[in-house]
């Protein structure tokens, strides 16, 4: 009888650990499942962008990114924001493929925002940008040439006169948030130019009113940039178009005439003998019928036509062929025009031995 109480007793004990272990277990099962919920990479049905505004708290941010289908619930996030204590950055986020909370929280204190680039060359006119823009997918061509014309008050204390923001939009690599607007754009692209017109001494920090005549400056430099490519070349190529506007001379400059044509809808994709001369074709920037400048920039000028035409090298010369086509690469200039028609010859016969017409 004494054998089998211990029995008994030996049994009880183990029936309760069972019991214990038992849930011990479920509730490991439990927490891994809860976890595996959580962390679980989640992806939305298709690409989604989350917008996180300036100031948004951490429970904002987290339920935004559950109700757009980022993440399975905002208490996993809100775990891992307690466990990484990173700082959340604003912007706007895409997302297009499955990922776990802790990439998609890294991501925004990393501030992985989405943004679409799009480059402008040096020289490029609006109507260029234009296109470049919209085949970066931000706005609609005819939308950004809009904007250049309807915020030209962002340069009011520059260039009072700007019929538009041409010669404005400095040339470099931006990227921009898909849901910019053109105003936008234009905007972040004429503080670049504010920028780097500051660097160089063409207007005083927060003070326009220097000794340089920003529009006249900004005018010579767009003539300069569409006339050669370049860079040594640009104070001569400076310095004859002051000599000539010294002289009273016409600048006869084949870019500003293309621009023109361009400006008033009648460009053909050639320039013609009838667009030079013939009063029906004729426009404020045909500068083989008007002396001085065109009435404006005729394209965005970089930093080195910016240089030349604020110190244009010192000589006289009064005529150039530009390089162009030219072998050699080069443009040739000369002080008289007898030197000039020699230099024309010269360059046709390279063009010629090159196998050019």
């Amino acid at each position: 009888m004494v054998r089998r109480r211990r029995t008994n007793r030996k049994k009880a004990g183990l029936g309760c650990g069972g019991v214990l272990f038992g849930l011990f277990l479920l509730a490991v099962l439990a927490l891994g499942g809860a976890a595996w919920f959580v962390f679980l990479p989640s992806a939305p049905s298709h690409e989604t962008f989350v917008e996180i505004a300036p100031g948004s708290s951490s429970t904002q941010i987290g339920r935004q990114l559950e109700q757009a289908g980022v993440i399975r619930t905002r208490y996993g996030f809100d775990l891992v924001r307690i466990w990484k204590r990173g700082t959340l950055k604003a912007g706007e986020y895409r997302f297009d493929h499955a990922a776990p909370v802790t990439e998609v929280y890294s991501r925004i204190v990393r501030g992985d925002v989405f943004t679409l680039p799009v480059t402008i060359p040096e020289g490029a006119t609006r109507f260029e940008i234009a296109a470049r823009v919209e085949q970066a997918g931000l706005v609609k061509r005819e939308d950004f040439l809009a904007a250049t014309v309807k915020d030209t008050p962002l340069i009011a204390d520059l260039d009072p006169q700007a019929r538009s923001l041409e010669g404005y939009l400095f040339p470099d690599t931006y990227r921009f948030p898909h849901k910019a607007t053109a105003s936008q754009i234009v905007s972040v692209m004429v503080r670049r130019f504010r920028a780097t017109a500051a660097q160089i001494g063409l207007i005083a920090p927060g003070n326009p009113n220097t000794s340089h005549d920003v529009h006249s400056v900004v005018t010579l430099a767009s003539l300069v940039e569409r006339e050669t490519a370049v860079n040594e070349e640009r104070p001569l190529v400076a310095s004859v178009l002051t000599n000539r506007l010294a002289k009273k001379m016409p600048l006869m400059t084949d870019p500003a005439v293309i621009y023109g044509l361009e400006v008033s809808g009648s460009w053909r994709g050639a320039i013609y003998a009838s667009d030079l001369s013939d009063p029906k074709h004729d426009t404020p920037y045909n500068t083989y019928r008007h002396t001085g400048l065109p009435p404006g920039p005729i394209a965005n000028p970089g930093l080195p036509s910016l240089r030349a035409a604020m110190s244009p090298a010192a000589t006289d010369y009064l005529y150039f062929v530009a390089a162009g086509a030219d072998p050699q690469g080069k443009s040739r200039f000369a002080s008289t025009l007898e030197e000039h028609n020699k230099n024309v010859a010269s360059y046709r016969q390279a063009v010629k031995q090159a196998g050019g017409h």
